[in-house]
């Protein structure tokens, strides 16, 4: 497979990860307080028995309360004295409806049992589709949260304790939130089988289980604790990545205070589900992740989820953003740490292409979006980070700093609002943000900024009298104007204001070139965001399957750009998908003859056209494809690899699904 369907498909479904999964339709009417949850996994049959007793408490006078629960689970419900209660299935829902036999008044507290069974060995009765959330076989099973293995409401705002006994076969291990010391070895009534016991005690979210045959190994640094579960097939990465997990975590524990907990478990997922999972003291990796060069990026997001989402988790789903953006801004500061403002940089154009790619829903309203659309990721991951990014530039580092910090340990344990950190960032600042907030959280667009000026002779320099003008007459923020000139280099804050702000900037060399928001310290568009932003809309096309609109975006992009390299090559990679090699072919050499941006088009459309080639019969012309890919030096997601495996041995394409 090509590297841009690759990286597309990792990256949209780490986004649908990261995001909060739906709520049920109707509004909860419970608050689950707490569970206590036995299961059996039996991986040989993919059965899960289990049986959780919950705690809640009533939101409304109610006489039912309706709970999310995987399709694939038959239930039994009971009340506190062991009688069965009547239930409703909704299937299209994913829900459990439960009817009492008396009003429980609002504020009373009630204890109810589920006893379910079921076979988790597919995604046909996943909560969302096409997504494998929970599943139970060999060699690794996992029970993420989002698979509602078991019975749920106000998913990612209803915070939670659990106690959570999750029987094995002998052999396997299982790894949860808040393990206990205690491990039962099988007995008479169950010969072969291991329990494995984890309490958490902090109401937060640890419904997520994952069990395989790992080799554990553990590594401390300072006070931190790091247990990595890897299968025998990785453990030559085990220590770069135990490396790098405590490298981001003790970076975020300087940034965001204390963790809710100082023991951290690195695991290995299977390459079945989402490529990543966090939960309590868990930051799991699709194994595809774990290569020899670490992909500290995914970890670090992964990790920091232990300070958004575990301890500081949304108040509603408009409030999303507090756990994906936060989480993708730490991402990039910890990027910025590691690798230096040139790669914060990217990070940056790579979220102001995302935020931009759905904007026609203010993110104060994504709670009325498909949490796992691509539009509702688009604005709560990255138009959420983008906003902590502008939120640092307007108030500087250090308040800036000093206001996450503090909102990270004031509402540890706890669910907050947008309002909550809006608040929290105007104390910092010593006046009102509400002009930011309203402009990014609850109005839709971005600034196209262009810039008319005229240069003076003035005394022994030059003077430079402009003027910025954009098309959002409510928006108000600084602006950076950088000018080059033929001595030093200066660089201006305006203060730009509704559609046109004058300027004066004075200088000593004479000016060259004068660049708006040269470090896109803004979410704007311009024509290089244009070209990104519909080749993004067209890669989620192509994961909907959805051809036609995706080459729509992709000329869209040509229409901008008509030399760029990447688009030509998203539309080779529709072709080929299609088996249109003829059409594939020449979009592969015009992507070669294009920019060159990025620079690994050069060398998986040199892998892809090699590709053609063996599939067509030409054998030697393949091999010159392969041949030209080595040459690039360019191993970008192992590009070399697939070049030298294909000349060894001809590529063979897949068979067509009858």
């Amino acid at each position: 497979m090509a590297v841009a369907r690759r990286l597309r498909a990792f990256v949209w479904i780490v986004s649908a990860l990261m995001t909060l999964p739906a709520l049920a339709a109707e509004k909860p009417r419970v608050q689950v307080d707490s569970y206590a949850i036995n299961a059996d996994l039996n991986p040989k049959t993919h059965h899960l028995l289990a049986a959780a007793r919950l705690k809640f408490t009533a939101l409304d006078d109610i006489n039912s309360a309706s709970f999310e629960l995987n399709n694939a689970l038959r239930p039994r419900v009971l009340d506190e004295a062991g009688k069965p209660l009547p239930i409703e299935r909704i299937s299209q829902e994913n829900l459990v409806r439960v009817n009492f036999p008396k009003t429980i008044a609002k504020g009373d507290t009630q204890t109810i049992t589920f006893e379910y069974d079921g076979d988790l060995a597919n995604a046909d009765e996943s909560p969302v589709e096409g997504l494998k959330l929970a599943y139970v076989g060999e060699p690794t099973s996992y029970l993420l949260y989002s698979g509602r293995w078991f019975p749920v409401v106000g998913y990612g705002v209803n915070r939670f304790t659990a106690d959570i006994n999750i029987t094995v076969p002998t052999g396997m291990i299982a790894i949860g939130s808040g393990h206990a010391p205690s491990i039962t070895s099988g007995t008479a009534k169950q010969p072969g089988k291991t329990t494995f016991t984890f309490s958490w005690t902090k109401a937060s979210f640890p419904g997520t289980i994952i069990a395989g045959n790992f080799e554990p190994q553990t590594f401390k640094s300072g006070g931190l604790t790091v247990h990595t579960f890897f299968t025998p097939a990785k453990k030559q990465y085990v220590q770069a990545y135990a490396d790098s997990a405590t490298k981001a975590f003790e970076y975020f524990s300087s940034l965001y205070g204390p963790p809710p907990s100082l023991d951290l478990n690195v695991v290995e997922l299977p390459d079945d589900t989402l490529p990543t999972a966090w939960a309590p003291e868990i930051a799991g990796l699709a194994s595809r992740a774990i290569q020899e060069k670490t992909n500290y990026r995914l970890l670090a997001n992964t990790i920091a989820h232990q300070w958004w989402g575990v301890s500081v988790s949304p108040a509603s789903m408009q409030d999303a953003w507090l756990t994906d953006g936060f989480a993708r801004y730490a991402q990039a500061r910890y990027v910025e740490e590691a690798a230096g403002t040139a790669a914060y940089n990217e990070e940056i154009k790579d979220m102001s292409v995302g935020a931009l790619a759905y904007d026609a829903v203010p993110l104060s309203g994504v709670g009325k979006l498909d949490p796992f659309s691509p539009e509702f990721q688009s604005l709560t991951t990255n138009k959420g980070a983008m906003i902590l990014g502008m939120l640092r530039w307007v108030i500087g580092d250090q308040l800036f700093d000093n206001t996450v910090r503090v909102f990270a340990i004031t509402h540890a344990g706890k669910s907050a609002s947008s309002e909550d950190f809006e608040e929290e960032a105007e104390k910092h600042y010593g006046s009102k943000l509400q002009s930011f907030f309203s402009q990014w959280l609850d109005s839709t667009g971005a600034p196209e900024f262009k810039n008319k000026y005229t240069v003076y002779r003035a005394g022994k320099g030059f003077r430079i009298a402009g003027q910025i003008s954009q098309d959002l007459d409510l928006f108000a923020m600084p602006v950076e104007v950088k000018v080059d000139t033929d001595g030093k280099t200066e660089m201006k804050r305006i203060e730009v204001k509704g559609t046109n702000s004058p300027y004066v900037i004075e200088t000593f060399g004479k000016p060259r070139r004068i660049t708006i928001d040269p470090n896109d310290h803004v979410l704007k568009n311009s024509a290089e965001f244009k070209v990104r932003v519909a080749i993004q809309r067209g890669q989620d096309y192509v994961q909907q399957g959805d051809f036609e609109n995706a080459l729509h975006e992709f000329q869209k992009a040509l229409d901008v750009n008509k030399n760029s390299s990447l688009a030509q090559y998203r539309i080779a990679e529709v072709f080929f998908l299609q088996r249109n090699y003829q059409a594939a072919a020449n979009a592969y050499r015009a992507s070669l003859n294009g920019d060159g941006e990025p620079r690994w088009t050069e060398v998986w459309s040199h892998v892809q056209l090699g590709k053609i080639f063996d599939a067509t019969g030409q054998r030697d012309r393949a091999t010159n494809e392969y041949r030209q890919a080595l040459q690039t030096n360019d191993n970008t997601q192992g590009a070399l690899d697939e070049a030298r495996r294909y000349q060894q041995k001809p590529y063979q394409r897949e068979k067509q699904a009858s």
